[in-house]
This record gives structure tokens, sequence and C-alpha cells, in this order.
């Protein structure tokens, strides 16, 4: 059994033991059945979700705001034009007073210090959306929906393609150590994620039976259960676009590199929004093994069940007990 999530913030998978996030994956499938079949349980009713946004968003702003608002919570979004963060008035301070009048706090930006400071000062569960560092949402919707392919996403090999050190490939490093997934960078020498976080993670995979690796060589994709990839250009770093084009251009994902995997069920991966013709083609985000769409939607489902077991609302089962029943997570 393992120790209620109530209360928890979410700001890298490194905070999260393994049974917790396969706690929260099997909450988020239960959740979207729930979805699938209609039903509408209300868990969030009289709670409040503050959105804070520095950075553009599609995915996270709907994933949380349609979660929440369904199950009866009502989401305030709110930008870098609408409140102080960080001008007027500290960081710290703004997160004593919404911690007073939130039930919990999201933040999408560029500095995983801010999401770590409004954790430490609000005293509500803090949800990260996306910082320079890590996207943690995002790869708990990227192992359900390896899942949803392959069965249990231990021992699957999944291989990212691309920037190495981006935020996406940091977070599926982590969660793939802590799950047991064989995971590969393949990316040029120069984009590699650093190497604190490879030592890290090669620690953890010693643990959980996971093999963790980073190469230049295209060979890397042999094998593969999932090839995934993201812009080769983040938000912040449009100054550098002209020379991540020119390192990342022999790593796009194309036909010719998904057959390169040998396997013909290899499925593609994307967190969107896309670029075609850069980081991927577009026979490929649009072809058969294309399952972005099912990812894009599973990020409601995965964040809903993250807010659910830290809002202590979750439903169902836990692990090891009798079925029907419903605990403080």
């Amino acid at each position: 059994m393992i120790e209620s999530l109530k209360g928890r913030s979410l700001l890298t998978w490194l905070d999260y033991q393994s049974e917790e996030i396969r706690f929260l994956l099997d909450l988020a499938k239960q959740v979207k059945a729930e979805t699938q079949r209609g039903e509408q349980p209300q868990r969030f009713r009289g709670k409040t979700l503050a959105l804070i946004f520095e950075k553009r968003s599609t995915r996270t702003r709907c994933s949380f705001e349609t979660a929440f608002g369904e199950e009866g919570g009502h989401p305030v979004f709110l930008s870098t034009a609408d409140i102080q963060l960080g001008a007027k008035e500290s960081i710290e301070d703004t997160a004593r007073v919404l911690g007073r009048m939130f039930s919990a706090l999201e933040f999408r930006g560029f500095k995983q210090s801010t999401v770590e400071t409004l954790a430490k000062y609000s005293g509500v569960p803090v949800y990260n959306g996306l910082t320079g560092s890590f996207h943690p949402t995002q790869a708990l919707a990227d192992i359900m929906t390896l899942e949803e392919c392959f069965g249990p996403a231990r021992g699957q090999k999944l291989v990212f393609v691309g920037d190495g050190r981006n935020n996406v490939a940091r977070s599926l490093m982590v969660i793939c150590a802590k799950l047991g997934v064989h995971f590969s960078v393949l990316s040029p020498p120069e984009l590699f994620p650093g190497e604190d976080l490879r030592k890290t993670c090669a620690l953890l995979a010693e643990a959980s039976g996971s093999r963790i690796s980073v190469s230049a060589d295209p060979e890397e994709a042999a094998g593969a259960s999932a090839l995934y990839t993201d812009v080769w250009v983040s938000m912040g770093e449009e100054a550098e676009r002209e020379e991540r084009l020119r390192l990342l251009r022999p790593y796009q994902v194309n036909q010719a590199l998904m057959d390169r995997t040998g396997r013909r069920d290899t499925i593609f991966l994307h967190c969107l929004p896309a670029v075609r013709g850069e980081e991927v083609m577009s026979e490929v985000l649009d072809g058969p093994s294309s399952r972005a769409w099912d990812q894009a939607e599973n990020r409601k489902h995965t964040i809903k069940a993250i807010m659910l077991a830290t809002l202590g609302r979750a439903p169902g089962s836990a692990p090891g007990s009798a079925p029907g029943w419903a605990g403080n997570y």
C-alpha cells in the first residue's frame, strides 16, 4: 500500500516513487474509462484551481481547465499580464496569497525555481505544467499512451529523437528510469542531456532494470517500441533557431528512420505542437503509426488523475485493496 498522495505537489518525477507513479497511471486509465462511459462524478465541486501561465499553451491549459471544470471545480486562468508574479510582488508573496484562495496551483513558465518557490510557500499542491527543466505531466501521458499500445511499459524501448536537453527528454529519462522502461536519447553530441541527470537516472535504472543510453548513431532506433520527437526550437530559444536546424536536420523523424527500428508495430509519439517538415514529416505524423493525438487526449486524463490523488478525491482501488475501495488519495 502506498502512502496517501493528498497534499503532494508534482514538480518532477524525481520526487515520486515508482509505485506512486504506477498508481497515477492506473488511476488515469480508470478516469479515462469513466469519461468514455459518459460519467461525471463532480469530485472537484467546491474546489478552485489557479492556472499561472508565463508561456502559451494549448494542451496543458485545455487539459487542466476541462479536467477540473468537468469535475465541478472552478479553474481560474492567470497570465503574467493578470497578476504581479515576480513583478511588483515577489513570487513568495504571490504564493502565500494564492495558497489562501485556491485549492491548488498550476504553473507553466520558464524557471524550475519559480514552480519550486510556489510549492514551498503556497501551502497547497502545485503542479508543474512545464518549465525549462521538466514537463512531468506530459511524460505521464506519454507512458499511458505507450501502455495503451503495448501493455505494461516495463521492458519497452522508447527512443527520444532530437534535442536531448529539453524538458520532455529530461522528464522521459526520469520516468522511464523509475518504471523500468528502456530509454534512449538519439541526438547530436552538442545536445546530449546533462551529465548530472544522466548519473541520477543511471542509479534509478539500476534499481528498476531500465537501460538508459545516449547516442548520436541512428542505429540507436533499432528495436524501438516508440520513436518520440519534439520541436527543435523551444519557446524562449528562437534566437538559436539556425544553429538548432543545422544540428538537428540529420535527426528528423521520417519514414526512413521509422523503418530503422526493424519493427512493423513501432509507434510515433510527439508532445505537440509539431513543425511539419522539420522534426517530423507529415507522412509519419499523419500515418498509421502515429499516436500523437492519443497522447494529446491522455494529457487530460493523466492530469485529472494527478489532481484527484493530490486533492484527496481519487476513486477506485488502491494497490492490494478490495474492489470498490475509496481511500484518502
